[in-house]
């Protein structure tokens, strides 16, 4: 019977959780500072930011928006971030992807200070991610992390399937894991056979990004289900399938927006 994870439920107590080292930071005197830019006027960007500016505000951290007309220069756009690096009140950058054509994601990654990269985006910190020595972590995979380990689940020796490799989810993914000493394979719109392999782990997690892949019906089968992505409609751990899961960790659709929010808010009291 498939055991279902409250996404909301975890999301609420890291919030708690993150409101009371905010609280023990004020009363040294520190506030922790999160500086969002959104470039453009991308519908699900807009949405995605004021969700970022309502929870900075639950949990008593100051927040700064910077939001930047569409024809925006990349010049102009480095020279906010170098403004944001020098601020002293500003722990945390985040700069809203996808960024307009004309202008590039990698260069504004790489130009944010890899102290204040809450994303943890920049190869500095994506380094850090692959020896285990890092001070932030992609919020999503973070928020994986944070339901298994809601349930006491012990990955080690584990066999875990990672469908999707982008920079931002499946390979940080794919990494916590292994940290967890989980055995980890990675599959993606390439592979082959792809139904036998969800067929074989504990923990299976998948991920989709710019419709990259479809879950595939196999993932209801033995294991566990974790859907991650805006994109994805979720048949592999949703009901009916879902309910097919054997020992399965599988979080309700809703809950997979709350935790990566959840997750941000740590960073910026790490720096």
């Amino acid at each position: 019977m498939a055991q279902i994870i409250d996404g909301k439920a975890v999301s609420r107590a890291v919030r708690a959780r993150v409101a009371q080292k905010t609280l023990a930071l004020k009363e040294q005197g520190v506030t922790p500072g999160l500086a969002v830019i959104l470039v453009g006027e991308d519908p699900a960007s807009q949405v995605y930011v004021r969700n970022k500016e309502k929870a900075c505000d639950e949990v008593g951290f100051y927040s700064e928006k910077y939001t930047l007309p569409a024809d925006t220069t990349q010049a102009q756009l480095n020279a906010l971030v170098d403004e944001l690096n020098a601020k002293k009140e500003i722990n945390g950058i985040l700069c809203q992807l996808p960024l307009p054509p004309h202008l590039s994601d990698k260069e504004v990654i790489a130009r944010i200070d890899p102290a204040k990269d809450v994303d943890a985006f920049h190869p500095e910190n994506v380094g850090a991610i692959m020896i285990g020595d890092y001070r932030f972590l992609p919020c999503t995979p973070a928020g994986v992390m944070e339901l298994i380990r809601s349930t006491g689940t012990d990955l080690t020796g584990k066999r875990a399937v990672v469908l999707g490799r982008s920079n931002i989810v499946g390979k940080p993914m794919a990494m916590l894991l292994l940290h967890e000493n989980a055995t980890v394979t990675i599959a993606h719109s390439k592979t082959q056979n792809l139904a036998e392999l969800t067929r074989q782990p504990e923990p299976c997690r998948y991920s989709r990004s710019g419709r990259e892949m479809q879950p595939p019906p196999a993932v209801a089968g033995r294991g566990s289900a974790d859907p991650v992505g805006t994109h994805i409609p979720a048949p592999g751990c949703h009901f009916p399938a879902g309910a097919a899961v054997q020992h399965p960790l599988a979080p309700a659709a809703p809950a997979s927006g709350k935790r990566p929010f959840a997750m941000l808010l740590g960073s910026p009291q790490c720096s």
